[in-house]
Formats: structure tokens, sequence, C-alpha cells
């Protein structure tokens, strides 16, 4: 399928629109760490923040290395199998459900306060529906209303942390040496692991910038990885800070759901309150933004690699994927009237999936650094590095497991589910195959009926095997292709395979290759195999000629690891695919 052309995202509204999900976090989890770490909150979120500054690089390497929509998705699609991938994107789909219901009502609950007349659910059906609607207009308008926010929300937090070091200027650090004088539960070690485990909600979002990595402009994403991790590394200890320099303790769990808000009411009165208020619903709006825009990213790409239903793939006029956006709406509002708008059942699914998502993300680039060492990429993360993202994050998991056991009972209630269908459409052909069986041996009776049913299943499994698909070799031994064809008879539904060389002018095929294809056409007679010669140069060029006159779509292409000799980024050939 062509992708339509769309303006590429620079800097401020890349970082906007994940940004935006990322930084309202500042608004729940400087309670959540004061009620889990007490006076030692702060000291929680910086630990976080060293923790996000590891992913900073174990992000860069994976998507500068492969440059695609789709996350950990795509990064598990590329080193190692599809179903593999699918269990990535099932985690992905339910972190952004969780967080688009969750951010619609919270800030709904955040007006409210403001307008008691205000039905939440009502308006958070609204809110919902207002941003599919700017979402399928495209991500070029949708991102300029996530960069108003953001500057916003960003001058909101500045106001309110001058404010309030004034306020300690005025009146002294009394709060703050009562707070540390209370006694903390189970000792400083303790406080710190739930204290840090209750903090890893706070970067929810920051997983996004990879699931639109297409739409951003070169050399963006790396610098929205940057941007979001110095807004959460200041601001997020900063204001757990503040709060225990200005509010007791024992206040903040009174105040948990508010706590800024509350916080700027003491420290500069009802204005800043108000202010805080409004902020709060305009950014958690905007992380419904993000959710939006980043199940659109990787739910398209799931779908161009047959994971999901292709009728998603329709696009309007201005590039965007309507049907996935109005069938992500349609999920999220069906959930909020289930639940009745009582939430927190969802945030285990919210915690649970983003916190594994993160951990598959950097099993991900331990498989690249393994599978595909050759591959360029613009920066690397350390081994040391990636072993200890992992383990903050397993941490992380099992804190909130311990903290909420109920969170892991409502997170598969919801992730079995979501598994199923992915399973489904990944083994659709056995499924088909065993349908077909089923009705033969029960309805072999009513022959004329079976044989009619017969028929539009086997076309239907013709259909799908009918795809072609394309392996660029540059005379590669046996072996090497035999790998390929075990990937494509486990991870493709297809029987037709074309292998292409391309020659330069008076090369020739080696005698020995053609040997090999024999050798491989026996042991594979399922899979039709063709080898196409051309004269040329091989490049995106020949890449598009080709997808073009046999229509066959360029993610169905694939090649071997290149090396650093490689003249072109894997980006230029438009999405040809890595599989050895």
């Amino acid at each position: 399928m062509t992708k339509i052309e769309t303006k590429k995202l620079k800097e401020l509204p890349a970082t906007a629109i994940c940004g935006n999900d990322i930084s309202s976090s500042c608004l729940y989890v400087s309670a959540l760490s004061i009620i889990y770490a007490g006076q030692y909150a702060w000291l929680a979120l910086l630990v976080v923040a060293a923790v996000l500054y590891l992913f900073r690089k174990i992000y860069g390497e994976v998507v500068g290395a492969l440059p695609l929509n789709g996350g950990a998705y795509n990064a598990l699609l590329n080193t190692t199998s599809k179903s593999t991938a699918s269990l990535a994107a099932a985690l992905t789909i339910l972190s952004y459900m969780a967080t688009a219901v969750i951010s619609a009502s919270e800030a709904m609950h955040y007006v409210h306060t403001l307008w008691h007349q205000l039905p939440v659910i009502i308006a958070t059906v609204i809110l919902l529906a207002f941003f599919m609607g700017l979402t399928i207009l495209g991500i070029g308008e949708s991102s300029k209303f996530a960069v108003a926010i953001f500057i916003f929300h960003l001058l909101s937090l500045t106001t309110l942390a001058l404010v309030a070091i004034i306020f300690i200027v005025n009146h002294g650090l009394d709060t703050l040496f009562v707070n540390y004088e209370m006694p903390v539960k189970g000792g400083i070690i303790t406080a710190l692991f739930f204290g840090f485990s209750a903090a890893m909600l706070g970067i929810s979002g920051f997983e996004s910038s990879a699931n639109y990595v297409e739409e951003q402009a070169p050399g963006v994403f790396p610098k929205t990885l940057r941007n979001m991790w110095i807004v959460v590394s200041i601001f997020n200890p900063l204001m757990a800070f503040l709060a225990l320099a200005i509010i007791r303790i024992q206040d903040v769990h009174q105040h948990k759901e508010a706590l800024l808000s509350y916080l700027g009411n003491i420290a500069g009165g009802g204005w800043l309150s108000t202010v805080i208020s409004v902020d709060a619903a305009l950014v958690l709006s905007g992380a419904v933004l993000t959710s939006y825009v980043g199940v659109s990213g990787l739910i398209e790409r799931m779908t161009l690699d047959r994971v999901m239903p292709q009728f998603l793939l329709k696009k309007n006029k201005r590039g965007s994927s309507y049907r996935i956006i109005i069938m992500f709406f349609v999920l999220s509002v069906s959930i909020l009237f289930i639940t009745e708008g009582h939430l927190g059942a969802l945030a285990g699914v919210y915690t649970i999936s983003f916190l594994s998502v993160m951990i598959l993300f950097a099993i991900g680039n331990i498989l690249l650094k393994i599978k595909r060492s050759k591959l360029p990429r613009p920066e690397k993360a350390s081994w040391i590095a990636i072993i200890l993202a992992i383990i903050a994050v397993g941490t992380a998991i099992i804190g909130n497991a311990i903290m909420n056991p109920k969170y892991l009972i409502v997170f598969f209630q919801y992730f079995i589910p979501t598994m199923l269908v992915v399973i489904i459409m990944l083994k659709r052909i056995w499924i088909l195959k065993f349908l077909l069986s089923f009705i033969r041996y029960i309805f072999e009776p009513i022959r004329r009926f079976v044989l009619n049913l017969n028929k539009k299943i086997i076309d239907t499994i013709n259909k799908i095997n009918s795809q072609e698909f394309v392996f660029f070799t540059k005379g590669d031994d046996i072996a090497t292709l035999n790998k390929v064809m075990l990937y494509i008879k486990e991870n493709e539904q297809t029987n037709r395979l074309k292998i292409v060389t391309v020659l330069g002018k008076g090369q020739k095929v080696p005698e020995n290759f053609m040997r090999d294809l024999d050798v491989l056409n026996r042991e594979y007679p399922e899979i039709e195999i063709e080898f196409v010669t051309l004269e040329g140069k091989f490049g995106p060029k020949l890449v598009r000629e080709l997808s073009e006159k046999w229509k066959i779509p360029i993610n169905f292409m694939f090649i071997g690891s290149p090396g650093d000799r490689f003249p072109y980024k894997l980006e230029e050939l438009g999405g040809v695919r890595l599989i050895i």
C-alpha cells in the first residue's frame, strides 16, 4: 500500500505529543511517591529519572537502527518472530487504551471541581470523541493543539514552583523538618522500594514517540527522548520536594487526588489552585491525544504485517487511518461504560502493560545486538545499562504487584482477550483448516451445502497464501537461503517467493548458486520459488519500481542484515524487512 506523504514533525510538536502524557505524571506521581516513600519521595523520583536515562540509550539504539513505527513490536518483529512481536503489541495497545480512558476521565474530574454541574461520564465521551476527530484531521493538526497544551503545562508548573519557593523563603522549612522527623514505615530501603515502584508510573508516555517515528523529521526522535527526560527529571522530584516542604505528609493522603492544586492553594492562593486545575484538565487531555497518535501508528504497522484485519488500512485524504482511530474510540467508550466510570481497576492494566512494554523493548535491544550486530545505528546502549534497566523495571512490576495484588487479576482479564484476537489473526490459516475439517465431518450428509462452504473457505486460504514475497540476495550460500525459507515458512502465510539478485554489468550468477536453488525447490515443495536476475544497482529506487511492477508491498520484501558499508539507511528502503 502506498503511503500518503505528510509533513514531518519537527522537535517541538513531536515532543509535545508524547510529552503531554509523560509530563502529566507530576500531577499524581508526587502524591503516590510521598504516600509510599514519605520524606524520601524526591529521592525515589530521582532514581526513576536515572532509570529513564538508561532507556534513552536503549530506545535511541533500537529506533535508530530500525526507524519504523511500532515501538517494541517493530524491534521484536525484526529480531524474533511475529508472534513474539505481537505480544509486545498487545501490551502496548492495552497501555494506550487504559491511558486514554483514565486520562480523559481524570481530566473531566478536574473540570468537575471547577464546575460541579458537569456530567463526568458524558463529558469524558465528548472529550474522547473530540480527540478522535482531531486525530482523523491529521497528525499535523493535532500536534498544534498538543504544542499549546505542552507550553501552558510547563509554564503552569514553573509558576507553581516559583510561587512555592517564594512561600518557603517567607515561611521557612519548619514543615520539611517536621516531615523528616516522622518515622519511616519498614525502614528507608522499604520506603524507597515502594516509592520507586509507584513513581515508575511517572514515565508512562516515554514509549509513545517510537510509535510515530516515521512521522518525525530526521534527527528529531532522539531529541524527543532527551526533552521528555529533562522534563521528568526536573519537575517530578522538584514538585515532591516542594510538597514536602509546605504540606505535612498526613495531609498529602487527604489531598492525593489533586495534590498540586492543593499545593498551589497554600502557596499562592485560589488563583494558582485554579490555574493548576485547568492545566491538569488540559494536559491530561493531551495524554488522550498521545494515545490516539501512538495506537494509530502501531496498529497501522501491525495491519501492514497482516496481524490485524486489512480493512483498517483505509486512509482519508489527509493520510489518517481513520478506521483505526474510530475503532480505538469505540473500545475506549465501551470500557468507560462497562466500568461505569469507576476506573480504579484500569490502573492495573495501565501499570503492568507499559512497564512490560519497556522490558520487552530492552529485550529487543539485546536481540538487536546479538542478531543484527552489523546494522548501522546512531548510538549504542551498553550491556550494563540494558541489564540495569530491565532489573529496575522488573523491580517496579514486582513492587506494584505487592502493593496492589488485584491489579494482576484485572490486567489478565483485559490482556487474555486482547491476545486471543491477535492469536486468531496469526493462526487464521490453521483455524480455517480446522473449521474446514470440522464442517466436512459434521455436515457430510448435507453434501451440497458442505461443498459450497468448502469452496469459500479454500478460496480464502488461497487468497491469503497467494500473496507473493521477495528476498533480495547477494549470492548467499545454501545455509543462509535455508534460514530465509524457514523464516518464511514459520512466520508468513504464503506459497510464493521471488528470490532476486541484482548484478552489475558483465556479472553472472555462479553455477553453485543455481544448484543451491534446486536443493531448496526439492526441500520446500509447498513454496513456489521463482529466481529473478536483474541488471542494475540495488537501492530505494529499484525497490519502489519492483514493488509497483509486481504489485508487492515493500514490507513484504526482505533482505539480510546490511554491513557497515551499506550505502543506504534502512528507512530509505521504505519498509524492507530484515529476516537474517
